[in-house]
């Protein structure tokens, strides 16, 4: 953590305010000394000290909160004696409840910071408080200790997930072995893979996941070159890395404590995950370092399953940024929702459905039939708005989060209220099983009325509802029935022990009638409650105002409890009159009481406190009946999360500027992607654009016995050229993104869209470096391209942009023609290949199914601009290639100065001048372009020819004498050798484009 620099002596002195007197400089400096004996905190940690009240940073903490929240330094106090250390006293920062949520929601969750939050031994808070002891913790992966803090009001993105990572090599081969577990869902898993140098299974898995936090043994000399590459692969995946003893990797006891751990009566020995022994030592570090066996609310509450890499599609921290599928948790990126895909989708109601959707975005499918399944029921919700609209404002938005609530039920920390939620939401259950039900029945009257003389739509609409029909039965309305009746039991008894008539009054209690004691302080309450009506009447009748107009208020408030609140307009009623009190005088008017009020105020909070005290055993007995009902309620949880997901991704579909349509997806390596009229989902729906939609093709030759064989239509491997800012960068970002979405079941913006099913996107775009970890950009660059050639299969889509920009010309296009040729003649990937080196569109001439596509660019000449010309960028991408960058032309659209676009100009001429002079020898590829290859022989073989005669001519002459004469001689060889072949020549269609390109 980089600490601010401390403030000048003049704002210390600010930042005292008035004199202290003696006592209490005293019991600052008791507690100065406490926080130094503490020492600082671990790097990378934030302390927090607990002052009930409120929460203290003191030290370079102190900086850190007023710099990175407050944004200021001018909430800094400086406190006790100033010392060597601290010349103007310890820094000390306050913050308030609703303040520090936000500021430990910001450190754990973007800044990835740990949390330690101290308080006082003894559980007493005093002004010289000595003694502090170490209360909660916290790390980007693991928040169960302040869960109560961080879901307060709202929900994270997704659940974070912490993962555990040991890493076997044995005979030069790497077994990784991971554990993770997500401590909110109460969930863990395993994977054990054999992986490459670059760990690239390693990265998928850990995108997949969602990884914020990863544990690694401290130190391992046998392995340490590679835990080195794997860490920088953490912090290029921006996951906090915490090491760990070797000695917690122990695998010894984990048996023991997988049985206390996880659900069902199966011992863990049993369970297949258990044949991973690498993994198995993961497991038991990540149990020591979560602590999980001191707290008994784990015990059998923990599921354990089985992460296949295989299940999904590839994504590494290249492709997340280049697609920018998640928000950037910087800010950095734009805080508009629509800047990122995560954000344009998610029209999610409830919080499981976003934590859902958050992961089917990383974790894009490769079974077609889930896929297909996926696509099938946002199809139904696309084409019956009604029904989707029902769903969603009727029943999603009432639904709370089933699986916050029964952890709550777990850990004994639930209330009444959440009974009454889940209570609340059962109630809703059958209305949504009515909904489903007649959702798409009530289509299919209306596509029956429809069907006279349309017989063969009709039938296929038919067909496609009642495979909705079947999906939604199958899906949703199964495990929903079941729903209702095991929660039969459980609405039964919140109606007869919950009192309900008064949750209009946001007041939840236990019903009167199950005790006598109960009942009478009740009856004594609705007294109580008369009574304050009654103080409301005298009063307005006292004051001549009605008692429910807009003068006289009668309200509660927070500090004061029930009270009157005059408007400031008629505050002056009360002026002089005998019996009001004055509370206090605001901008919304002047709150008052009455000794009546007060006394009735006081007596009401002494019986609500009686009442609490008398239910409280109810209470407990009513929450215990609640969380036996947990695991229904996940298992409900799971299922509203994927209506809510299906919902979100249909809304998403029909409110985009041009619908979104439903892509044809074929199997891996089965077909062809066939985009038209494609656009990028994000820039599509940005304030003033207009965005030019493309077609795209990367058609699918045929390998056989490692050799190709192709046709004249195939496009695997496209070259993009154009000039800059024309969207070549964007084009072959929505393609990806494009594919991506396909996979995860949702529409495409396209008008019509076919894809195959891709193993991975891999991606090359951008440039950014890190000299603080020792990486420059062409450096990034290279690594990730290396990553590209080890990981990229015949069935992985790959988009590379600008490669090798950031070397020398020669090295960064022999680099780039290399890696090509590589992709497109050994890897035979789907590759999108955007580039400023146009020599590299010669590629096409070599490999028959590399092809040439180009932006368009409108080029007219204007003497009175600095460049000679103006362009229009049409941002159509059409076939064919681009000799030109038009770099200048954009610089000078940047608002360069005019002397530097000059310079500029006159520079990059005289650099085509130079290239431009060798140029007599003509470029035989250059001018084969539209002839066919047996006129390119024939036009060859009459130059082989000709130059064969000219030698042989020339060969008799003799080597001695004037070169003045010989040269003379050469010449009238070869000007009599040229007329002996000017017909053969004229003839030629090969060596007619050569000499007219030459002359």
């Amino acid at each position: 953590m980089v600490v601010p620099q401390y403030p000048t002596k003049k704002a210390a002195d600010k930042g005292k305010g008035k004199e202290k007197d003696d006592k209490d400089v005293a019991d600052e400096n008791r507690v100065c000394s406490a926080i130094r004996k503490l020492g600082s905190a671990p790097e990378g940690t934030v302390r927090l000290f607990d002052r009930s009240d409120f929460y203290c940073a003191y030290g370079k903490d102190a900086y850190y909160v007023a710099n990175n929240h407050y944004k200021t330094q001018n909430v800094i106090k400086f406190l006790g004696t100033p010392t060597a250390t601290d010349p103007d006293g310890l820094p000390s920062v306050s913050l308030s409840h609703a303040v520090a949520q936000a500021f430990l929601r910001d450190a754990l969750t973007t800044k990835q910071l740990r949390i330690e939050i101290w308080e006082p031994e003894g559980g007493g808070v005093g002004k010289g408080t000595t003694k502090w002891a170490l209360g909660k913790s916290a790390s980007p992966g693991n928040l169960t200790a302040v869960e109560n803090l961080l879901f307060t009001n709202t929900d994270l993105l997704a659940a974070p997930v912490i993962v555990a990572l040991r890493l076997q090599v044995k005979d030069n081969v790497k077994t990784v072995g991971v554990a993770f577990a997500d401590t909110s869902m109460q969930e863990m898993g395993v994977s054990e893979f054999v992986d490459n140098e670059l760990f690239s299974n390693t990265e998928a898995l850990l995108i997949q996941l969602g990884a914020k936090e990863c544990l690694i043994v401290d130190q391992d000399k046998a392995i340490d070159y590679d835990l080195g590459k794997i860490k920088a692969l953490m912090e290029r995946c921006g996951i906090v890395i915490t090491e760990r003893k070797k000695g917690e990797f122990a695998s010894s006891s984990v048996e023991q404590d997988l049985n206390r751990l996880l659900r069902g009566s199966l011992q863990a020995s049993t369970r297949p995950e258990f044949d991973y022994k690498v993994a198995m030592s993961s497991v038991a570090a990540l149990i020591s370092y979560l602590n999980l066996l001191s707290d008994p609310s784990n015990f059998g509450a923990y599921a354990l399953k089985t992460h296949d890499l295989s299940m999904y599609m590839r994504l590494d921290a290249s492709a997340l940024r280049a697609l920018n599928l998640m928000p950037d948790p910087t800010g950095l990126g734009g805080s508009a929702k629509t800047m990122s895909v995560f954000g344009l989708l998610n029209r999610c109601k409830t919080a499981q459905g976003t934590r859902l959707l958050a992961m089917w975005l990383k974790q894009p499918l490769v079974n077609r039939h889930i896929i297909l399944q996926r696509q099938d029921l946002v199809e139904c919700l696309v084409e019956l708005q009604e029904f989707r609209q029902a769903i969603a404002d009727d029943f999603l938005k009432s639904m709370p989060d089933f699986h916050r609530i029964s952890k709550r039920f777990q850990k004994g920390a639930a209330s009444l209220e959440d009974v009454v939620r889940v209570y609340q939401a059962n109630l809703l259950l059958p209305g949504l099983v009515t909904c489903l039900e007649r959702g798409v029945e009530a289509e299919e009257d209306e596509d029956e009325a429809m069907q006279d003389g349309e017989a063969e739509t009709g039938e296929k609409g038919v067909k496609r509802e009642k495979r909705w029909k079947g999906l939604i039965e199958e899906l949703w309305l199964s495990k929903l029935r079941d729903f209702e009746g095991n929660l039969a039991p459980y609405q039964e008894m919140v109606e007869t022990t919950i009192d309900l008539s008064e949750l209009s009054r946001h007041e939840f209690v236990i019903k009167a009638d199950f005790d006598d004691s109960l009942r009478e302080t009740r009856d004594r309450l609705e007294e109580v409650r008369d009574a304050l009506n009654e103080e409301h009447l005298s009063v307005a009748n006292d004051l001549g105002m009605d008692p429910e107009g807009k003068v006289l208020h009668f309200e509660v408030h927070s500090m004061y409890g029930h009270c009157f609140r005059l408007t400031r307009k008629e505050a002056s009623a009360i002026k002089g009159k005998k019996g009001y009190i004055e509370l206090r005088n605001q901008t919304n008017g002047m709150f008052f009481t009455t000794k009546t009020l007060k006394s009735l105020n006081d007596e009401k909070s002494v019986l609500k406190k009686e009442y609490d005290k008398k239910q409280s055993a109810l209470v407990k007995e009513v929450i215990g009946i609640a969380s036996s009902y947990c695991e229904v309620l996940e298992t409900l949880n799971t299922v509203i999360a994927h209506v809510d997901v299906i919902v979100s991704l249909a809304a998403a579909a029909v409110a985009a500027p041009i619908a979104y349509v439903k892509p044809t997806v074929f199997e891996k390596g089965g077909g062809s992607l066939k985009l038209e009229e494609a656009r990028h989902p994000c820039l599509e729906v940005q304030e003033g654009i207009s965005f030019i939609a493309n077609d795209c093709s990367l058609e699918r030759g045929k390998s056989c016995s490692g050799r190709s064989v192709c046709l004249s239509n195939v496009s695997e491997f496209s070259i993009i050229t154009g000039p800059n800012a024309g969207g070549k960068s964007v084009f072959i970002r929505q393609t990806a993104c494009i594919a991506l979405l396909a996979q995860i079941g949702a529409f495409v913006p396209c008008t019509s869209a076919e894809l195959p099913i891709f193993d991975s996107i891999l991606c090359r775009v951008g440039a950014g470096d890190s000299q603080l970890k020792g990486v420059s950009t062409f450096m990034a660059e290279m690594l990730e391209t290396s990553a590209i050639l080890r990981q990229a299969t015949r069935d992985s889509l790959v988009i590379i942009d600008e490669l090798g920009r950031g070397t020398s010309t020669y090295d960064g296009f022999g680099l780039a023609w290399a890696i090509s040729e590589h992709l497109s003649t050994i890897t035979r990937a789907s590759v999108l290949f955007a580039t400023h080196f146009h020599e590299l569109t010669a590629l096409a001439q070599q490999v028959p199914h590399v092809k040439n596509l180009h932006v368009v660019a409108h080029v007219e000449a204007n003497p009175d601009t600095l460049t000679g010309k103006d362009i229009t960028l049409l941002y159509k991408v059409m076939p064919g290639i681009c000799d030109q960058s038009f770099g200048i032309h954009v610089a000078q659209l940047a608002n360069f100065p005019d002397e530097v676009v000059k310079l500029a100009k006159r520079k990059a001429d005289d650099l085509e001048d130079f290239e431009e002079r060798p140029e007599a020898v003509p470029d035989p590829d250059a001018a084969s372009q539209n002839l066919p290859p047996e006129d390119i022989a024939e036009g060859t073989a009459l130059v082989e020819a000709f130059l064969a005669a000219w030698a042989e001519r020339t060969s008799g002459l003799p080597t001695s004498g004037d070169i003045a004469d010989r040269e003379d001689a050469e010449l009238k060889e070869l000007v009599g050798c040229f007329e002996s072949f000017k017909d053969r020549f004229e003839s030629s269609r090969w060596t007619q484009e050569v000499l007219a390109k030459t002359y």
